[in-house]
């Protein structure tokens, strides 16, 4: 997209990364210099899908192998009883999203990337009923929702977070599928920009409070602050009535919601801003202080300013909070899921699985996998280890890509490739023990 004709001209063209992505993860991540560009770099992949009996690369001690063949998975949630709840879904009809040159331009790549197909609105039920570890049946558990993604049970209740609005279904355990009409619960910020237009939930331990992850309306403020109102945001909304606070904020895209066992802290995985070179700005994954504010859109990783916003509010730039794990420049790390349970190897206990989408905005590419970063005393500890990857072939051709992550109920990692329309599963290797 950036065709540098002379050395002036190199000033108006994004460049390629200077440090490795090992240097933007950890809880002190280089944070460099600012490379802004007129023209960012634009690293797209080309979905193409697995060919038949092809599949992700899995970690040594780890065995993969496909649950299910779905249309554009994106999230996932498992039911007390085992079932398997998958969002398959996409980006609502956004009008006023993406307009003008650069606009048509991400668009037209977004699409190339697999990014543009319509979303089936629907949650699909997977039951495995041998246990051989290949779901035996799927059945449309809820049809004719409007971009769903987030969902939770609580008692009797079934809760979606739809793109525009928190809604509530009965459910009868070991049913396959609901056909009550839905119950608006809370309406979300939604509109003809909406643009990050997933929405997570994740219920408290008595299903008194919802969790509620909204994405700012742009990257950078670029659609005027008036249509970020509550945006940028985790809300908490009162199970009961519908009432809603904002529980945290300056949180660009945060989508992955876990709770850490130990800490009983709420953790969340946030999808960082664009567009100031391939080397920032980390992602990153945090525990939620109610009441904090962690920078966007004024500063970035704690208190470095971004000039871009104008005006500036110094104010909150000085109580940004710096976010307790980085997670690597545009790895587009979205999916969180909180491992405790042993039936992988001991490596993989005991910390977060995170699934990275993968991003645009950097040469060479970055994310594209799922990572394991290990906790202790309810912190994160240590460098993050590879559990999933081979999604991207080195001519950018995209076989997958990984968005969701779960654990079900053997223990086992679930991972939902949108781009390769499976449910991936991955289980300890046969004859593997220990670590």
């Amino acid at each position: 997209m950036c065709v540098t004709v002379a050395a002036t001209a190199a000033l108006a063209c994004g460049t390629p990364a200077r440090l490795p992505v090992s240097a933007g993860i950890g809880t002190r991540p280089s944070i460099p210099r600012r490379q802004e560009a007129m023209i960012p770099i634009v690293n797209y992949v080309k979905a193409k899908g697995w060919p038949p009996g092809d599949s992700p690369v899995a970690a040594d001690g780890l065995a993969v192998q496909a649950f299910a063949h779905l249309d554009h998975p994106r999230w996932i949630y498992v039911l007390p009883n085992g079932d398997v709840l998958v969002a398959q879904t996409n980006a609502p009809n956004r009008p006023d999203d993406n307009k003008g040159l650069k606009g048509f331009f991400f668009k037209f790549f977004g699409a190339r990337a697999g990014g543009a197909v319509p979303s089936p609105n629907r949650i699909t039920l997977l039951r495995d009923s041998n246990g051989d570890g290949v779901a035996d049946s799927a059945t449309v558990f809820i049809g004719g929702l409007h971009s769903p993604f987030g969902m939770a049970l609580v008692g009797n209740t079934f809760y979606v977070a739809n793109t525009d609005a928190v809604v509530r279904f009965p459910y009868i355990a070991g049913e396959t599928r609901i056909t009550a009409a839905p119950v608006k619960l809370t309406a979300l910020p939604a509109g003809r920009i909406n643009h990050h237009w997933t929405k997570n939930i994740i219920a408290n331990p008595d299903g008194s409070k919802l969790y509620v992850t909204v994405g700012s309306n742009s990257n950078i403020g670029e659609n005027g602050i008036e249509h970020e109102a509550e945006r940028a945001a985790i809300w908490e909304v009162d199970a009961a009535t519908g009432r809603h606070r904002v529980f945290a904020f300056g949180l660009r895209n945060p989508n992955g919601l876990a709770w850490q066992p130990e800490s009983h802290a709420l953790w969340t995985a946030v999808n960082e801003r664009d567009e100031l070179g391939s080397d920032l700005v980390p992602d990153y994954m945090t525990a939620v202080r109610d009441g904090g504010f962690y920078g966007w859109p004024y500063s970035y990783f704690g208190q470095h300013p971004d000039p871009r916003m104008q005006p500036q509010r110094p104010e909150l730039i000085a109580r940004a909070i710096v976010p307790d794990y980085a997670l690597g420049p545009h790895t587009a790390s979205l999916g969180l899921a909180w491992s405790g349970a042993r039936a992988l190897p001991a490596r993989f206990n005991g910390g977060m699985f995170v699934g990275q989408h993968g991003s645009w905005n950097r040469k060479p590419r970055s994310g594209y996998k799922v990572i394991f970063v290990p906790f202790r005393d309810g912190k994160p500890d240590g460098a993050p280890r590879d559990v999933l990857g081979g999604f991207i072939r080195e001519n950018g051709d995209a076989m997958g890509r990984p968005v969701g992550v779960a654990i079900d109920s053997t223990g086992s990692l679930l991972v939902a490739d949108d781009v390769g329309n499976t449910i991936w599963r991955v289980t300890r290797a046969r004859g593997t023990t220990g670590h």
